[in-house]
């Protein structure tokens, strides 16, 4: 596997919910224009890994570097000016209002974005027809794609997601990997938590599996024993 220049550097990171620590001592890395996968049960800590990344939870570090930028105590919205667009497994978009304003609010003031709305419908060609349609009233799938439209617009270089792929259908799964693979040969780089094989292998580079908190295994994604009771990491599409 080539070398690529690191983008993300986490060592020894460690997370809590008020008392209760949920990380202990985890360390990964993400290259520039690579896509890597956290994978493994739920509850095994991955979407706290990210929530960590991003500040929204207690945490520390021996290292936490960003594109050579130490952001260990940066508070959530300075990780994201960095550059590091995150998309909860909830998706957060605002239900109460369209797509057009959802993307308008995801653009820094002040800030030029290199993600026009014709770039942005580009790419996710299903929201161009939605484009006034509140939030609310669109499937859990189009939600997605415009929880993801909306990172774009900040401009990040990292891209972590959070079950992309949970409770969508497997047509708006397979414009989704469509639509990353363009992202990530344009030289976008991710942090992907995922239980679904077919969008990890069709993306990924490299994968790291945690169980209760802690990494178990790491490698190349091809290496990973995918429905291996051992490890348990994916569901695969029905």
């Amino acid at each position: 596997m080539r070398s690529v220049p690191t983008l993300l550097d986490i060592e020894g990171l460690a997370a809590w919910y008020g008392e209760a620590q949920i990380l202990f001592d985890l360390s990964f890395t993400v290259g520039r224009g690579e896509a890597v996968a956290l994978v493994g049960r739920n509850g095994a800590g991955k979407s706290t890994t990210m929530k960590a990344l991003m500040g929204l939870v207690r945490r520390r570090a021996r290292r936490m570097a960003f594109a050579g930028r130490d952001i260990a105590a940066l508070p959530t919205h300075e990780v994201a000016r960095l550059g590091i667009g995150y998309v909860p497994e909830d998706r957060r978009i605002f239900t109460d209002l369209t797509v057009a304003e959802n993307l308008d609010l995801g653009r820094r003031p002040g800030a030029a974005s290199l993600w026009t709305d014709a770039a942005i419908f580009e790419l996710f060609p299903h929201l161009a027809g939605l484009r006034a349609r509140a939030g609310g009233s669109m499937s859990g799938g189009e939600q997605q794609m415009l929880a993801v439209a909306r990172s774009l617009v900040g401009n990040p270089e990292l891209l972590i997601l959070d079950e992309p792929s949970e409770g969508v259908a497997p047509i708006i799964v397979e414009q989704m990997i469509g639509a990353l693979l363009r992202l990530k040969a344009s030289g976008m780089s991710f942090l992907i938590s995922e239980q679904n094989s077919l969008l990890c292998e069709a993306i990924c580079n490299r994968a790291y599996v945690m169980e209760q908190g802690e990494m178990r295994w790491q490698g190349g994604i091809d290496a990973l024993p995918a429905g291996s009771d051992s490890v348990g990491l994916f569901t695969k599409l029905k």
